[in-house]
């Protein structure tokens, strides 16, 4: 990366070196444990019955080998959108990577909406008011509205408040997976009737689909590389450290809900699973401690994962990949994009229940990944290191996993496979409509 390619180089819109190390990893874990331990754990119980913590081990190991190709690319290019950058480097400015890098933004809001229906689903627990068709939507528009005005504030408050919430998220979920470990005497109801209770192979990968989804905040690591400090080592120190911490903290959780609740218990309080597991060791009072717990999590992912999301479509605007309108906003770009973040993602909280955000998710981020080893791979091995059987057993992984995943979906739920792929064709079709309109010399300002 050249200092003179208009491109890539830094501007005044970002904040370079604003994010510390401890910040980064903030940001990512605050988007993991947000996604993963509140509202996945009790569909992936769903799924892989009571071999559900170790989803997120198989979880884990999948995402890590993917995080290679990001990590290599980042040290060498580190970028405030990253995931747009590695995707231009690797296959030029054209529709293969605004399409994609689209599709990874758009994988990103969905997560955003997701963690917003589950923040609604604990906070309206405590007035029974978890399955109310109103209630639930309005309320997790109103914390994406919250997480909005505070990434206008800025990255450097950004940054502080996902240390503060990550933090103590960490530490509270920590004491109630010890808690209920400790209560349950060691023993696993969940496996009350044995490992593999109504588990077979395709359900666990399926399992392990949605997992994945716990830990792709990674990426929210090298969507803010140009405001992190010496990005060039601490981009991967921190990928490596948020997808290590997140681990530990799903299996100490997995593990006292396993404790607390059978499967059936689990999968019946899947939106809330973590309050309801609480409830035979601490009683009520551990249900609200769960539930204010839960609010500080999800809340946070929001926050951090609008950070990033924002920062790679103001990097692809950039790029003159995506068109750009600022709608007569004030403000600079980043405030612009953060702006459409939060209105996409509201409207997706608004519309969707959370099996099918998480399955749209996991399509579009699955295909998105696949794109990028492919790149990284085949175009890039040389230039920034990579050893070829890593990205080779990423891509693998994926393609198993997504075509495991698409097959049980179009048994249970045909139209929201059918909403991926109409999806995936339009942001490939209106990338070709724009660029195709753009060399002949259309205008990327749109408004």
């Amino acid at each position: 990366m050249s200092p003179s390619d208009p491109d890539m180089s830094h501007s005044n819109e970002y904040e370079r070196g604003s994010l510390s190390l401890l910040s980064t990893v903030a940001l990512g874990t605050g988007v993991m444990i947000g996604a993963g331990i509140f509202a996945l754990t009790g569909q992936i119980a769903e799924l892989a019955g009571p071999l559900f913590p170790l989803a997120f081990v198989a979880g884990a190991v999948v995402s890590g080998f993917s995080a290679y190709s990001y990590i290599r690319v980042s040290s060498v290019y580190p970028s405030a959108g990253g995931v747009a950058m590695i995707l231009k480097k690797a296959y030029g400015p054209g529709v293969i990577a605004a399409a994609a890098s689209l599709m990874m933004a758009l994988s990103m809001v969905v997560s955003q909406s997701l963690v917003a229906r589950t923040f609604s689903t604990y906070a309206l627990r405590p007035f029974g008011l978890q399955e109310q068709a109103v209630a639930v939507p309005v309320l997790a528009v109103l914390v994406i509205a919250a997480a909005l005005a505070i990434n206008l504030a800025g990255s450097q408050v950004v940054g502080r408040v996902a240390t503060a919430t990550s933090a103590i998220k960490i530490v509270g979920i920590v004491l109630f997976g010890a808690v209920g470990i400790w209560s349950s005497g060691l023993s696993f109801r969940a496996a009350e009737h044995g490992w593999t209770d109504g588990t077979g192979v395709g359900a666990f990968v399926g399992a392990t689909a949605l997992a994945i989804l716990a830990f792709k905040g990674f990426t929210t690591i090298t969507n803010s590389g140009d405001e992190v400090v010496e990005p060039e080592k601490n981009v991967g120190r921190a990928i490596i450290i948020s997808l290590l911490l997140s681990l530990a903290v799903y299996l100490v959780v997995a593990f006292a809900v396993g404790s607390a609740l059978g499967v059936q218990e689990i999968i019946d309080a899947r939106d809330y699973a973590l309050a309801e597991a609480a409830r035979p060791a601490l009683g009520s009072v551990g249900v609200t401690a769960t539930v204010i717990l839960a609010l500080v999590a999800t809340s946070s992912g929001i926050l951090a994962s609008m950070f990033a999301v924002s920062r790679m479509l103001a990097m692809l605007t950039k790029m003159k990949l995506i068109p750009h309108s600022h709608f007569g906003m004030p403000g600079t770009m980043p405030d612009h994009t953060t702006v459409y973040v939060a209105v996409l993602a509201g409207g997706m909280a608004a519309f969707f229940d959370l099996s099918r955000i998480a399955s749209l998710g996991v399509f579009l981020y699955l295909a998105m990944d696949m794109i990028i080893h492919v790149g990284v791979g085949w175009k890039l091995r040389e230039e920034v290191d990579t050893r070829s059987w890593v990205v080779v057993t990423a891509f693998v992984l994926d393609a198993i996993i997504l075509a495991t995943f698409t097959v049980m979906r179009l048994k249970s739920d045909p139209l929201i496979v059918g909403v991926g792929v109409v999806t995936t064709l339009v942001l490939f079709g209106s990338s070709w409509w724009f660029l195709r309109d753009a060399d002949d010399g259309g205008a990327h300002e749109v408004g």
